[in-house]
């Protein structure tokens, strides 16, 4: 169990996100490489067969630390990527397009506030690159449900 959990601190605090260029911006879109997501999804078993173990006691803490870290960073991938999804799509209708502005002036306004915290994210995702500081800071997952 030892062995495992510090290989768990050793090999996730170098872990970092990829990046792709949005469009002619500066920002930059955030996915995990599907080896790093395949590699989470096992250190996700391995924490949680660990609870069975009658030397839990012992390492306790730092399980309870793992499962919740893990589980954030998969939980922040997936919604992630959910929302750079939709805000692709839909920055090109409320930003791009001057008859949907015409047409729908309360969603645009709606949408421009979204539009700014998206870019906020992401420009936060990219300033802190590994995916378990990123996503185990305390708001991450609620500012990305929220938009």
């Amino acid at each position: 169990m030892e062995k495992t959990l510090n290989k768990l601190e050793d090999t996730w605090k170098d872990i970092a996100f990829e990046f792709t260029q949005h469009k002619q911006t500066d920002l930059k879109l955030i996915r995990m490489s599907e080896e790093n997501f395949e590699m989470l999804e096992e250190n996700q078993v391995a924490v949680t067969s660990m609870f069975s173990s009658r030397y839990l006691a012992t390492f306790e803490e730092k399980c309870v630390y793992w499962q919740k870290s893990l589980a954030a960073i998969a939980e922040v991938v997936q919604l992630l990527a959910e929302v750079q999804r939709s805000w692709s799509f839909l920055e090109n209708l409320f930003i791009g397009s001057e008859e949907v502005k015409k047409e729908l002036p309360k969603e645009t306004e709606k949408f421009i506030g979204i539009d700014k915290e998206v870019k906020a994210i992401l420009k936060d995702g990219e300033a802190k690159k590994i995916a378990l500081i990123f996503c185990n800071q305390g708001n991450v997952f609620q500012r990305l449900e929220e938009v």
